[in-house]
């Protein structure tokens, strides 16, 4: 589905040991999570329970799994407004999560946030952010923190096709590659920035969009986890190596629209079903599972409801749980340092 073409420097390329049973049932188990966590948040938004935009990941989950698989405690992740699933990969609890969706005081913003806004120093994750390419800059100075601490760790920056088009991206690209600094540009490139077709809008190979700076890239099939884990494994040891950043093209698709409000009529049926059914990133896992008979019918299944049970308890306990006091609205406005 991707061609895997770099430019300029080139990351080392060590051979990685084949993903063991238990790494595979974890991705599984990850995407799993993703899945029916946004597809509970799809009901609860369509009952009223969720206000404002909901922007959900179902259909990308292999490369925001694939990418975490690859980082350390300690690393950064930065992204945009499409960020659920980001954050139940950095390992923030799926209550936390969908109790912000619905604006209350369990959620993790204190239920003011929303779903674009969220934050968790804990995990280091610093948002969600709802301008478009608005994380980059932001992304770019993590990076120039962990240089500057000279900590070991490297920042990971989401951001979509439709934000390369920006100019703050650009200089970023160049204050990262000026200063070598350690971050890995992730663009998730579902094909649809909004309702315009990444063809329509953008021109050239957006893997190739830091050459200009020296700034490496690779294009990588998005909906294999195997294949973002491996892509991933060689960004972070080039980047952690101390040569600057990297480009990632993760070539995706979301399967429902850019939000809920989306009807997505820019696209035809025909198209989305067959994304699904030849390319969909958990069924392909899974068949793999099954290929090296790692799992069966019946233990994914166990799988399947434990997720479930998961989904289920974060959405009785975003019901549930109080919305934020009206005093809250004066805190969190500073930060101690």
């Amino acid at each position: 589905m991707a061609t895997t073409t770099r430019r300029r420097a080139k990351p080392a390329e060590n051979a990685a040991p084949e993903p063991t049973q238990e790494e595979l049932l974890h991705y599984y188990k990850e995407m799993l999570l993703i899945r029916r966590f946004e597809e509970k948040a799809g009901q609860l938004y369509g009952m009223g329970l969720i206000g404002g935009f909901c922007h959900l990941y179902i259909g990308q989950e292999a490369v925001v799994v694939g990418m975490q698989a690859s980082q350390l405690p300690g690393d950064s992740v930065i992204t945009s407004y499409r960020d659920h699933g980001h954050m139940l990969a950095c390992g923030m609890e799926a209550k936390g999560v969908m109790a912000e969706l619905t604006g209350r005081a369990g959620g993790y913003s204190k239920g003011k946030g929303g779903s674009m806004h969220m934050f968790s120093r804990e995990k280091n994750f610093y948002g969600g952010h709802g301008i478009v390419a608005a994380q980059t800059p932001i992304g770019t100075g993590l990076a120039f923190a962990h240089k500057y601490k000279k900590d070991g760790c490297v920042d990971v920056c989401y951001l979509g096709d439709g934000a390369v088009n920006q100019g703050q991206v650009y200089e970023s690209f160049n204050m990262a590659a000026l200063w070598k600094l350690p971050v890995i540009y992730v663009i998730e490139n579902n094909k649809y920035a909004m309702g315009t077709s990444q063809q329509r809008a953008s021109a050239g190979e957006l893997y190739l969009r830091g050459s200009a700076y020296g700034i490496p890239g690779k294009q990588v099939n998005g909906m294999d986890v195997l294949e973002v884990k491996k892509a991933a494994d060689e960004a972070v040891a080039y980047v952690r190596g101390g040569n600057g950043p990297m480009i990632l093209e993760m070539k995706t698709y979301r399967y429902r629209g850019h939000s809920m409000s989306d009807p997505a009529k820019y696209r035809t049926k025909e198209e989305v079903n067959k994304m699904r059914s030849e390319y969909d990133c958990i069924d392909h896992l899974k068949a793999t599972l099954f290929a090296k008979g790692y799992a069966d019918e019946e233990s994914l299944k166990i799988i399947d409801r434990d997720v479930k049970a998961i989904v289920t308890e974060a959405a009785d306990f975003a019901t549930t749980s109080p919305e934020p006091d009206a005093a809250e609205l004066w805190t969190d406005i500073l930060v101690e340092a």
